[in-house]
């Protein structure tokens, strides 16, 4: 079923990223996690592509098994980054044949150890690109990633709403952010895109903070704030680990409990293929 079809109907909405193990004991956990929180009826599960496309066949069979062993609505990443038009259309096709309906399109990182974009002649330069060419199936429901504080390579604000916009123009059916820990760039992010005349939904990215030690260099990684409550948190607990994940986690449902009494209803939990700490924020906040 499409993504934002389920979304429409339910009203609201959780669901949670995974992403492709690198080991067989990796991919055993990663299953028991699924397992567990397919309970909580999720709108959707997400698979990540690595950098560069470099976890290509491992998220392509991780999304099969999911489709094929669960009852679960499967939304698989996929980038552009060092493919030409004609695999990228094999992978599509291919997720199409087996009943995909709902794909993440991003332009994705160049391969690890590698700071250009590499330049493919027959390939898309943009996830606006990609997004169109998937459009052109009239088949899925399209999903594009988007940046409460911008993306890193955006001159400012204004110009990366243009390029969200650009996005929805090329044919994204909803929005899906980037970590944030304050509340306030996601409001300030709903209100540009209101005013750019986005109505597609928007649905934030919640990363738990199960180590606040690593909290700092993840969020450098992505371009995300620390605000002064989590940057004390992370000094106070960096050599308590397990005061620092309770501490985290506390931080994280008061996160997602002011987004809640600010009115939103959708949720995306980037769960490091762990279900434990997603369990208790749930449940913490009556998110069933």
């Amino acid at each position: 079923m499409r993504i934002d079809d389920i979304i429409k109907e339910r009203g609201r909405s959780i669901s949670f990223e995974f992403f492709p193990p690198k080991t067989e004991q990796g991919e055993t956990t990663l299953f028991e996690t699924i397992d567990k929180l397919s309970a909580f009826n999720p709108s959707y599960v997400s698979v990540t592509y690595g950098a560069g496309g470099s976890t290509k066949d491992k998220t392509i069979s991780i999304v099969e098994r999911i489709k094929k062993n669960t009852n679960l609505t499967v939304m698989p990443h996929l980038t552009c980054v060092g493919a030409t038009r004609e695999e990228t259309a094999e992978i599509v096709e291919h997720y199409k044949s087996i009943g995909i309906e709902n794909i993440l399109a991003l332009r994705g990182d160049p391969p690890m150890g590698v700071t250009e974009f590499p330049f493919i002649e027959d390939g898309f330069d943009y996830a606006r690109d990609l997004i169109e060419f998937i459009d052109t199936y009239k088949t899925f429901c399209i999903s594009a990633a988007t940046y409460p504080e911008k993306h890193r390579e955006s001159t400012n604000l204004e110009f990366d709403m243009i390029y969200t916009n650009e996005k929805v123009e090329a044919g994204a059916d909803f929005l899906l952010t980037q970590m944030f820990f304050e509340n306030k760039f996601f409001y300030a992010f709903l209100d540009r895109a209101d005013m750019m005349g986005i109505k597609v939904p928007i649905i934030p990215g919640i990363m738990l903070i199960t180590d606040p030690k690593k909290i700092r260099q993840l969020a450098q990684m992505c371009g995300a704030s620390i605000p002064l409550r989590l940057s004390e948190l992370i000094d106070k607990y960096s050599n308590l680990p397990e005061d620092g994940r309770k501490a985290g986690l506390e931080f994280t449902t008061e996160q997602c409990r002011e987004l809640m009494e600010h009115g939103v209803k959708y949720f995306h939990f980037y769960t490091l293929n762990h279900w434990e700490a997603v369990t208790e924020v749930i449940n913490n906040l009556s998110l069933t």
